[in-house]
């Protein structure tokens, strides 16, 4: 079972891989809300026409209203996942600075374009010498946040030189404090946002890039006149108008991770980081211990560059964490 190590969410070969799990099987392998936002049905509009010019500009302001960012500083874009892709094509950079660890698909993306990769725990660091760097704040996996000030002031040093600072919000809803997206369209800065993990609703495939006009330009070249379905700009215009809904949610979440942290905490893990979605542990054998999850018919993130972390969703409800808290403290 390795098709597990590159991300989460491989339920489908996890049952095929442990046949004789309990079911029903519990997916904590993915940083997404379990208590998804209610989604009203879609129009028949958006289901029967193509996606309007006016459907664009309401999804576009609810998200920059909702990230405290300049609306023309953002362009609409099927998930964060492609816009990491497709970085490359709108960035030259020859050498990047990654924190280390961080989301892989960073550091896989970069190297396939050819850049030199620099992986460090102090990327900010390297402002003056590298042409990029990359992060995710708050960080996946570790969680590990950065302030507003140390990233403008990385953000500044690179525009000089006519270097990026691109900064992954993947997770920025949970606490929108140290966004860098009020900056959007800052020189020399590139955020990209993702809708499906706060809100739960990952196959809705939305997000957001907010960059300077020339990167908006020529990403929207390669997006077309389409690039988001009218069901998920009608959905995401919904959930980013819905603050007290978001409100509520983050209270929810932080309830839930102190009660996973507690399980944890009971198991005897020794360290626990992550965010209100995810908690990342430290064990002497990580992957045994996976193991050991998936034959109570628990999946967890396990990874293939460390033998000591597993990372940790939120159980969505008591049975599960009833279920968690008697595989792991037999």
């Amino acid at each position: 079972m390795t098709g597990d190590l590159l991300h989460g969410g491989a339920l489908d070969r996890m049952q095929a891989a442990f046949p004789d799990g309990p079911r029903p099987w519990i997916d904590l392998s993915t940083g997404i809300n379990p208590w998804p936002y209610p989604a009203p049905a879609p129009s028949p509009e958006s289901l029967q026409h193509l996606p309007t010019r006016a459907a664009q500009d309401r999804c576009r302001h609810a998200m920059a209203q909702a990230f405290g960012a300049p609306e023309d500083s953002l362009v609409l874009a099927p998930g964060s996942e492609l816009l990491i892709r497709l970085l490359p094509q709108l960035i030259s950079p020859k050498r990047v600075a990654l924190l280390n660890p961080t989301y892989g698909d960073h550091a896989q993306v970069w190297r396939r374009a050819g850049a030199i990769v620099i992986e460090t725990d102090a990327p900010l660091a390297l402002a003056e010498t590298v042409d990029a760097i990359v992060l995710c704040n708050p960080n996946n996996p570790d969680g590990r946040p950065f302030s507003r000030e140390e990233l403008e002031t990385a953000r500044e040093t690179l525009a000089r030189r006519g270097g990026w600072l691109i900064v992954d919000e993947a997770y920025a809803d949970l606490d929108p404090s140290p966004s860098v997206a009020v900056s959007g369209g800052a020189a020399g800065l590139i955020v990209l946002r993702s809708f499906g993990k706060f809100f739960g609703l990952a196959g809705v495939r939305l997000g957001a890039v907010l960059a300077p006009a020339c990167v908006r330009a020529a990403l929207s070249d390669l997006l077309g006149e389409w690039p988001v379905s009218g069901t998920a700009l009608e959905l995401g215009t919904h959930a980013y108008e819905d603050h007290a809904w978001q409100s509520c949610a983050r209270l929810n979440l932080t309830a839930a991770r102190e009660r996973l942290d507690d399980i944890l905490l009971s198991a005897g893990f020794p360290e626990i980081q992550g965010t209100d979605l995810f908690r990342l542990v430290t064990c002497d054998d990580a992957h045994e211990t996976w193991r050991l999850l998936a034959g109570a018919g628990l999946y967890v993130r396990r990874f293939a560059w460390s033998g000591h972390l597993l990372r940790i969703g939120l159980p969505a409800t008591p049975q599960e964490e009833y279920r968690l808290r008697e595989a792991l403290i037999p």
